[in-house]
């Protein structure tokens, strides 16, 4: 529902917006500017720096209030014009590290030839357009590159009967703005082509309370495996108070959501104990009571969308977690070895699997985008995984 009380947060990040570009396109076209040496001189250079770093810092800034501009706004309107803040703001940073690069270039003086100055201006131009080339590509390429990723899960002690099972897991959904009804239905046609025995879905199946649930959950009660299809739910259903109808309208399409419950499932003589537990809050004391849901002589497998539970649910008994929650960083950068992500500051399992002595974790990537509409170094996955005895 419109409401005024939301206008005043859009009319501060427009006039900021105005503001700040204002002695940007000053300087820009100064005479001092213009007599610098051409478009992309050192001064414009500094200028652009400048210019993007002001206003990404500040709208980064402003997409923490972007939930009540989002209410003012018509239909996913609020969702873009957040992630594209987010998006100048990494724009931003990107262009200070352009600003460095271009610095250390030196400058052609007079002796130099013709051909050598017009190959370092070339380079300015090709190291300016870099930032506007990664975005774009993880904007409208990355961010719809779907893939299959297959994992072998080895497990001290497994049951021979258990050996070879195999699961898909799609996770992080989030349809609605940045992810289309048919991105969805490739994923689940995916899932469905390689004919898994066991299908999960590990939460975040919106971002919002106006995203489509009862589409999503449609679309998903097509997904189809021998052991039924489960699932956990993920911070975003509890965020849009949908975690009781998700699993009551998934229930009545053929889908299982586990919330602080078990199911064992039978493959021969094996039992297989699937637990699932709502989203975990961040650094809460994990899994209070899901030890009562172990079963002995039963392989115990834990669904919970954040990862960061995994220390806990290996102390407690659990040999194999499955969880999203990170997009595997949604938009990494790879720098002097190190990878770069938003993840890593909240939890150290970001993407694929880790292990915990006799334990482990895989951590998928996911489908959807949050914030940010783009991926990149982490594109969307479907994930297949092979449990194997050792």
């Amino acid at each position: 529902m419109l409401s005024s009380r939301y206008l005043p947060d859009l009319v501060a990040l427009c006039i900021f917006w105005f503001l700040q570009s204002l002695p940007a396109l000053a300087l820009w076209f100064s005479p001092a500017a213009r007599a610098s040496g051409g478009l992309f001189s050192r001064r414009r250079l500094l200028i652009i720096a400048a210019w993007a770093a002001s206003g990404g810092l500040a709208t980064l800034g402003f997409t923490f209030r972007f939930r009540r501009v989002a209410h003012f706004l018509p239909g996913a309107w609020g969702n873009w014009v957040r992630g594209l803040a987010m998006l100048w703001a990494l724009f931003a940073l990107l262009m200070i590290a352009v600003y460095a690069v271009a610095s250390l270039t030196p400058r052609p003086r007079p002796e130099h030839s013709p051909a050598r100055r017009a190959f370092l201006r070339s380079a300015k131009t090709a190291v300016l357009a870099a930032p506007v080339a990664v975005i774009g590509y993880g904007t409208f390429v990355q961010r719809f590159r779907l893939t299959l990723r297959e994992q072998d899960i080895y497990i001290p002690g497994l049951h021979p009967d258990l050996d070879g099972v195999r699961i898909a897991q799609l996770t992080d959904i989030h349809l609605g703005p940045f992810l289309s009804a048919r991105d969805l239905e490739r994923a689940v046609h995916l899932a469905n082509e390689i004919r898994p025995d066991l299908t999960v879905v590990t939460g975040d199946l919106i971002t919002g309370e106006d995203d489509p649930l009862d589409q999503c959950l449609s679309i998903l009660s097509r997904l189809r495996a021998p052991a039924g299809v489960y699932g956990c739910m993920g911070n975003h259903e509890i965020i849009a108070g949908a975690e009781h109808y998700a699993q009551v309208e998934g229930a009545r399409l053929g889908m299982h959501f586990l919330r602080q419950q078990a199911a064992v499932l039978r493959f021969r003589a094996a039992e297989l104990n699937l637990v699932g537990v709502d989203y975990q809050p961040f650094r809460r004391p994990y899994l209070q009571g899901a030890e009562r849901f172990l079963v002995p002589g039963a392989f115990n497998l834990l669904l919970s969308h954040n990862p960061d539970v995994f220390p806990t649910a290996a102390a407690k008994g659990f040999p194999l977690t499955l969880a999203g929650h990170t997009h595997g960083g949604q938009v990494r950068f790879e720098l002097l070895g190190q990878d770069l992500n938003v993840a890593r500051f909240f939890t150290p399992y970001v993407d694929g699997l880790y292990r915990r002595q006799n334990a482990a974790v895989f951590v998928s990537r996911g489908i959807g985008a949050i914030g940010l509409p783009a991926r990149l170094g982490a594109p969307p996955e479907v994930a297949l995984l092979k449990l194997c005895r050792i």
